[in-house]
């Protein structure tokens, strides 16, 4: 044994006495609940372990010493007899055990001392010695022993030859003591949970992800070389830490099935066979000990399943749900074997033959209790703190799509371990998912069509999904036109259907606030300045009471737009600015125009001091100083009011007060507390996120206020991060955020460029892997703390992990970033503000500046709530056109493209002002026409925007060098699509009045139009001289030009100066 071995003696006593309690009959409640008749007759309880065995085998002997002790021991042997606990090992052993003495004392059904013999030469002397205490233990003549415990070795033989010269009779109370041992307490409990969370961790993290990339790689790979690699990875940091590494072994080989040879038994052997992927399932199962206590998980994988696999598959899910439900505190385990046969039975007779006749057995120290076993004859019942393996499947099912030999039988297999409670259904301790979305592997052909595509999302190797979509070049330009023209037309008729049954509008606009004053008369001041007819400011209501016509009439401050005071020789003017219709800014807009307004009112007053009396100009300026003072605290109070608009208050945090939390330490938050960076602590409760900073800072996330999260590891990167976008603003630092980000630093930020290096400093080198050690470390603490919040009960999300092959880079703030697509959304999370947009939430992408002679270009995307603004990533290179145009059609959304940049502002206030006309007018396809033109008519689309400004006159003015070079690229376009064809010519003249016109007469109508111009020019003294030639200039045939119908909405486009 180890040198630092401790034996816990409160807890070992405290189990002897539960064993002497049942011993002599005093839990009724398990007597009654399991045959315990041997193991009343017994007048001693012998447990005696040999030598140690060349192979692992389970044993109660074994297990006793464990429950007991904490540890096997070996050439022990103990005798529990009426008054006294006999223990006879070697002197280290003895000097261990000794440790329970020191813990006893003479309470009740705890034996009254404990005899310790120490091995010597000569064991029979102390053999006989023991044999005679046995016999005056009770009647002494009857031992209660494990019979199925293999005896091994001298120690075991010398003790059996001296007990067969005494007429013992020996009675095998294996099942009683089983009983015993199968309800836990908590502490064996959490060891239990310790080891469901390495089983599950070992599946999700590695045996998945190993038959997904044999799949998708179709490589061929045995069965016994993925159980072999299961076994191995148990002594890798990433899903064993090092300190639990020691404590961690394997129950029983781990099981790998497929290619129709199932056998859905833990006792099956795993042959040579290569992993069968061809249509078929791939059954999965194993378990691992932790400190001696076993868990076990069973999974079924299906490869291409058809709609029959899904359902015998989601029937199994349910069979399994019943079991849970079932198993609960004084319930025989035969009864819940029963209902579920009944289920099967009704629902699908033809799988009552084909289910597994066990379906789980009490599992703790020993993987399988086959006395406590849920069947047809076992009439134990369950007790609170027992953990059993629940498993259920189906065997030689025939797949009717299977495409050869190995495909057509198949079986599915699903099995967990829980853990039973009092009045509720079965706790999981093993939270690896198993729906049919996280266990289908869904294997495309070239000729799969989109539409014939399942709706389930399936499992898809997300390296060859990404690289496919990003340049698939078997996708053709048409068939990709072909495509987007049918979701362009699918998108319109939904819009116009969600839209168009809300009314003409969108969604209403927000009404404006209105403010009244004063509900009644009686409300109005009784101050002596309103009956004296002067201006009032009423703070209380924040009203400016002015005299009108004799009258003190109330204005709200919020109807006062601005104020002003003017002094002119011996009178003050006070200004008095009102919002009205026709002003400009947002109120102005928002104001029912059916009333009456006041525009302005102007006040004068003396500013004169005749005896001694106040100058009535102090009362305009008194009141003048008000309104200012109430006008800044009334915009103060509308400023954090729409600051806290969409804010909706959170639910309590369930604090979760175990030591065990899910837990990461010296974590910076973005956007910042203060000034400064302030690191703190994340932790996961029942219900939510906690960040705590250093110094006390408090920020609660509720897991139901979560719509995405996000988690982007430090590959390639400098910070490593977890980042939610929440579905309702939380408020921290005085402002309200919708996305909060938790991010580490990995290494230096800035670099010194400066500095000397030398590729073989040893300093730079070991820098360098200090580096990189840290990069490991932080991710592998991050993904553990990711894995332990995902594996919690009802966890409703999961986080999704940029795809970085589909990166390109865009601007969509400030600064050129990568942006990084995932599984729902579009994102950029490195650089704040942050950049994120579900892409459920998008109703169409359309590209602008889309031409051959720029390097650039804008992505726009337009929100399916009209309302919102739109979104939009500026400057990504031509190059990246195409590829995101794949990974776009991919996911189903509708993109156009033009080569201009629309105000979109004023396209979307136009659209939602008219619904019903922008659909009827044929919705976005005013987009698809623009981009039509791309191809074949882009130049002349191009002419007809700079036409306005062409003038021959001016090539080689002083203002050329200052035209940009966008436009100047666009001239020469212009002049070659003129100079292409005559016919091209005529088409680009202006109304339909001048086109049959030729150029001679149109020179001839510009000479005229001069000669007026300069003739008015100098009735008026040549003032404007200058200024009329040059508007001569521009009135060209070409500027009389009237713009057509389809003409494309306002855009954003910079005319040349001239």
């Amino acid at each position: 044994m180890p040198s630092d071995v401790v034996i816990d003696g409160a807890r070992c006593l405290e189990r002897i006495r539960r064993l002497y309690s049942i011993w002599r009959n005093n839990e009724g409640d398990d007597a009654a609940a399991s045959d315990n008749d041997a193991l009343h007759s017994a007048d001693a309880i012998v447990i005696i372990r040999g030598q140690k065995e060349d192979d692992f085998a389970y044993s109660k002997s074994a297990a006793m010493q464990t429950w007991l002790f904490g540890y096997e021991m070996h050439d022990v042997l103990v005798v529990f007899c009426q008054d006294a606990v006999i223990i006879f090992a070697g002197s280290k052993k003895i000097n261990y055990l000794k440790q329970i003495e020191s813990e006893h004392n003479n309470k009740e059904n705890a034996p009254r001392n404990f005899n310790f013999i120490t091995r010597k030469d000569n064991d029979e002397k102390n053999f006989d010695e023991i044999i005679e205490q046995i016999k005056q233990s009770h009647q002494g003549k009857t031992l209660g022993i494990f019979s199925k415990d293999k005896m091994e070795g001298p120690f075991c033989e010398q003790w059996e030859n001296c007990l067969s010269q005494h007429s013992f009779t020996r009675v095998d109370i294996s099942s009683s003591i089983g009983y015993l041992l199968a309800v836990k307490d908590n502490e064996e409990l959490g060891l239990i949970r310790k080891a469901c969370e390495i089983t599950g961790k070992l599946y999700s993290k590695h045996l998945k992800d190993q038959i997904i990339n044999i799949v998708d790689s179709e490589r061929k790979v045995k069965h016994s070389k993925l159980s072999e690699g299961l076994e191995s990875a148990l002594s890798d940091e990433k899903y064993v830490s090092s300190n639990d590494a020691n404590y961690v072994e394997m129950c029983y080989p781990a099981i790998v099935q497929s290619g129709g040879n199932y056998n859905l038994k833990f006792s099956a052997s795993v042959d040579k066979n290569p992993l069968h992927y061809g249509g078929s399932s791939i059954v999965c199962a194993f378990g691992t000990r932790y400190k001696s206590y076993c868990s076990n998980l069973v999974r079924t994988l299906l490869v291409n399943p058809s709609e029959q696999m899904k359902k015998t598959y989601s029937f199994l899910l349910e069979c399994e749900e019943l079991i849970i439900r079932e198993l609960k505190d004084d319930v025989p385990l035969c009864d819940v074997y029963k209902t579920v046969r009944e289920k099967v039975e009704k629902e699908q007779p033809d799988l009552v033959n084909k289910m597994t006749s066990n379906l789980g057995t009490a599992l703790g120290i020993e993987f399988r209790e086959s006395t406590i076993a849920i069947t047809s004859k076992c009439t134990a019942r369950a007790k609170k703190g027992m953990t059993f393996q629940v498993s259920i499947g189906f065997s030689a099912l025939d797949n009717i799509d299977g495409k050869d030999e190995q495909s057509k039988i198949y079986a599915l297999f699903i099995g967990d371990t829980v853990v039973v409670n009092e009045n509720e259904p079965c706790s999981i301790l093993t939270s690896s998912k198993k729906d049919i979305n996280h266990i289908a592997i869904i294997l495309k052909d070239d000729g799969t069509q989109d539409g014939d595509v399942d709706e389930t999302p399936p499992i898809v190797p997300r390296r060859a999904a990404a690289e496919k979509n990003r340049t698939d070049p078997n996708v053709p330009e048409e068939s990709r036109q072909e495509y987007q023209k049918m979701l362009l037309r699918r998108l319109n008729e939904r819009a116009e259907v969600r839209l168009t049954s809300q009314g003409d509008k969108v969604s209403s606009e927000k009404a404006r606030k209105v403010n009244n004053s004063y509900k009644s008369e009686g409300q109005l001041p009784q101050d002596p300045d309103i009956q004296d007819l002067k201006l009032y400011m009423d703070k209380r209501y924040e009203t400016l009471i002015l005299p009108i016509n004799g009258t003190p009439t109330p204005f709200h401050i919020s109807t006062i737009k601005n104020v002003s005071l003017a002094v002119e020789g011996e009178y003050i003017y006070l200004r008095i600015n009102f919002f009205h219709p026709g002003g400009i800014g947002k109120q102005a807009d928002t104001i029912d125009k059916e009333n009456v307004y006041i525009k302005e009112l102007t006040y004068r007053a003396s500013n004169e001091k005749k005896d001694d009396v106040v100058p009535a100009s102090n009362n305009l300026s008194h009141v003048h100083k008000l309104i200012l003072e109430i006008q800044k605290k009334y915009k103060d109070q509308e400023l954090e009011r729409k600051q806290m608009e969409g804010v909706v208050k959170q639910d309590a945090l369930a604090l979760n007060p175990s030591k065990t939390n899910p837990k990461l330490k010296d974590l910076f938050i973005r956007p910042s507390l203060a000034n400064k960076k302030i690191n703190g602590t994340l932790e996961a409760h029942t219900n939510g996120f906690r960040y705590t900073s250093v110094r006390g800072d408090k920020i609660d996330i509720l897991y139901s206020n979560v719509a995405h999260a996000f988690y982007q590891p430090c590959d390639n990167e400098m910070i490593v991060l977890i980042h939610f976008h929440l579905k309702h603003a939380i408020v921290f630092g005085k402002r309200k955020q919708t996305d909060v980000q938790f991010y580490t630093e990995v290494g230096e930020l800035t670099t010194d460029l400066g500095k000397h290096r030398n590729m073989h400093d040893k300093d730079d080198i070991l820098a360098e892997q200090a580096e990189r050690d840290l990069r490991n470390k932080l991710k592998g603490a991050f993904q553990s703390f990711i894995d332990k919040v995902t594996q919690q009960k009802n966890f409703p999300f999961e986080f999704e992990i940029p795809f970085r092959p589909l990166g390109f880079h865009g601007t969509p703030h400030r600064s050129m970033v990568l942006i990084l697509p995932t599984t729902s959304c579009v994102v950029q999370l490195t650089e704040w503000p942050p950049f994120v947009v579900v892409l459920d939430e998008v109703e169409l992408v359309h590209f602008e500046r889309v031409h051959f002679q720029l390097k650039n270009f804008d992505m726009v995307f337009i929100m399916k709530d009209y309302t919102k603004k739109t979104q939009a990533i500026q400057a990504i290179p031509m190059a990246e056109l195409d590829p995101i145009k794949n990974w776009l059609n991919s996911c189903d959304i509708c993109y156009t493209e033009g080569p201009q940049s629309l105000n979109w502002a004023k396209i979307m206030k136009t659209i939602t002002d008219d619904l019903s006309g922008f659909f009827a007018q044929g919705g976005w396809t005013f987009l698809e026409s623009d981009s039509s033109t791309e191809g074949g008519g882009g130049h002349d689309e191009d002419s007809d925007v700079e036409e306005d400004d062409y003038d021959p006159d001016e090539d080689d003015s002083e203002e050329e060098g200052s035209e940009s070079e966008y436009s100047g690229e666009e001239d020469d376009d212009e002049d070659f699509a003129e100079d292409d064809s005559d016919s091209n010519e005529s088409d680009n003249l202006g109304s339909d009045e001048e086109s049959g016109k030729s150029w001679s007469e149109l020179e001839e109508e510009a000479r005229k139009a001069d000669a007026e111009k300069l003739e008015y020019d100098s009735d008026n003294g040549g003032r404007n001289k200058k200024k009329g030639a040059s508007a001569s200039k521009k009135r060209s045939p070409v500027q009389s030009k009237k713009r057509p119908a389809h003409s494309p909405p306002p855009t954003n486009s910079k005319k040349k100066k001239r």
